[in-house]
């Protein structure tokens, strides 16, 4: 008797999947981690933006490739921590599907390969294009843009396969597995899946992970975990969504730190404010915050308030105010007390903070067999889930709504703009259409392969039937797809020739 294939190694290539299926289960998600580390998609990583530009920054500063990087080096030792347990813990992970370190690794190392240029700027910026200018309902996300890459867009060995990863993979990079359409209609609060609320204009999830182009791709993976609820993630994918935020939280502010973006003096004193007055502060109404922000005290108040109506099943005021005390003592009064100025000692004292908290972090994990509809199924426990809000809070409050950052990145978004307007005016010439850029043409191609399947198998979940729409849709959506992929200076180039501002016959990246 032959033992049955394992689904979580399933392919969906029916020619690998026979000669996979004899092997053990760490050489074929090896062979997932290498496809996604080879892929050019991951290499262009290196040149596109993780919060502020290194062109803008003027200094070497992580990118999402060192972002991912790192990412995958937590989720492997929280990985290899957890399945080296067992008791409970052990017949919790086997009865969920497992926790692989090498899938942990692999989806990592994924898990940002559809960020566009210019990092979340550039997400937002081709979101509205794509819903304002080619009336795609779904726009664009980075989750579902990364999906779409390893299953569709980029290439390996099997026609129409993507990268032709296991499912296990595939599972694992799905951090809010519904398209965004499960987000409409829905009502914000303590019970509804982290991401499904629906965004500003009401019209589906604030995050998904997956278009409806390539939805029945989610769901073949996701046959392979029974046990997991259709809308929770897979153990092996909680583990990366944790080490995403753990590394989130600290290399950015090793970045900011270095660049000495940090005011300290603003920053303690927002921190001491609260601490002080937090049983006044609670008194405020939430309009009398907002109306004040610009007080010491107020932005930490309105962070606990968000934390404590969205998350009440782990958000406790005494924990919060405890994490508040740490990083306070810790990032506050410790690390930012001396500037960074690049010598020796800076660097050893700033790897010593970053060591030290991320070993921290890392040990503050919990499995869970039927976790809160919030939380997957490891996630950090009370006190470290606490101080990685606060922890993210100090670059959200203090960097990102810097007035010159916002200056910088509104330039940034009407360079997208130009090129996404630009090349859709390109294809709509028809006589210059032909020689436009050749992997542009093969995307609107891709994508009019994928609607008019849609439309066969699954009409309802199209924005429209007739012929000219769905053309239309599907070279919007080749058109995004592949301003998505430039890296930063590729885009900045792009838009300079396409401008007619550039002399440099062949300053844009080769093979575009």
């Amino acid at each position: 008797m032959t033992d049955q294939p394992d689904p979580r190694l399933a392919r969906d290539a029916p020619e690998t999947l026979d000669a996979y299926q004899r092997l053990e289960r760490w050489p074929e998600f090896r062979a997932d981690l290498e496809r996604i580390r080879f892929s050019p998609y991951f290499s262009r990583l290196s040149a596109v933006t993780q919060v502020i530009s290194q062109t803008g920054a003027g200094m070497a500063i992580h990118n999402r490739l060192t972002h991912s990087l790192k990412v995958a080096a937590v989720a492997r030792a929280i990985a290899v921590s957890i399945s080296a347990g067992s008791g409970p813990i052990s017949q919790t992970l086997h009865k969920l599907g497992g926790c692989h370190p090498v899938v942990v690794q692999a989806a990592a190392c994924a898990h940002d390969l559809g960020h566009p240029p210019f990092g979340h700027l550039g997400e937002q910026a081709l979101d509205r294009l794509a819903r304002d200018h080619f009336g795609l309902s779904e726009g664009f996300e980075g989750n579902a843009q990364s999906f779409r890459i390893l299953t569709r867009l980029d290439q390996y060995n099997g026609a129409d396969a993507g990268l032709n990863l296991t499912a296990a993979v595939r599972s694992a990079v799905l951090k809010y597995p519904w398209i965004r359409a499960a987000g409409a209609g829905q009502q914000s609060g303590p019970g509804l899946e982290r991401g499904l609320a629906p965004d500003l204009d009401g019209g589906g999830a604030k995050k998904f992970a997956v278009y409806t182009l390539d939805l029945h791709t989610m769901r073949t993976a996701r046959q392979a975990y029974p046990e997991i609820r259709e809308r929770q993630q897979t153990v092996e994918c909680s583990v990366m969504d944790i080490a995403d935020d753990i590394a989130y939280s600290l290399h950015d502010l090793d970045d900011f730190y270095r660049a000495g973006l940090l005011n300290q003096a603003a920053i303690s004193a927002e921190f001491n404010a609260w601490r002080a007055d937090r049983a006044q502060l609670h008194k405020f109404t939430s309009a009398e915050l907002n109306r004040s922000l610009r007080l010491p005290g107020r932005s930490l108040e309105m962070l606990w308030r968000r934390l404590q109506a969205k998350d009440q099943w782990i958000a406790d005021q005494e924990a919060f105010a405890a994490a508040v005390d740490l990083v306070s003592e810790d990032v506050v009064d410790g690390l930012l007390v001396a500037p960074f100025d690049g010598s020796r000692e800076a660097e050893r004292s700033l790897s010593t903070f970053t060591s030290t908290w991320i070993s921290h972090l890392q040990n503050s994990v919990e499995v869970h067999a039927d976790p809160n509809v919030r939380s997957g199924h490891v996630n950090l426990n009370r006190a470290a889930w606490h101080e990685v809000a606060v922890l993210k809070f100090l670059h959200e409050r203090f960097i990102l709504d810097r007035p010159d950052l916002t200056v910088y990145q509104r330039g940034q978004a009407r360079l997208l703009k130009r090129l996404v307007l630009g090349f859709d005016a390109w294809l709509a010439d028809a006589h210059d259409a032909r020689r436009a850029p050749r992997r542009l043409v093969d995307l609107v191609e891709l994508a009019t392969e994928d609607i008019f399947r849609l439309r066969r198998e699954e009409p309802q979940l199209l924005d429209a039937q007739d012929e000219p729409s769905l053309r239309r849709h599907a070279q919007g959506r080749g058109i995004i797809d592949y301003v998505a992929s430039l890296t930063d200076a590729q885009a900045t180039s792009l838009d300079a020739l396409l401008s007619g501002t550039s002399e440099r016959l062949w300053d844009a990246g080769q093979g575009l």
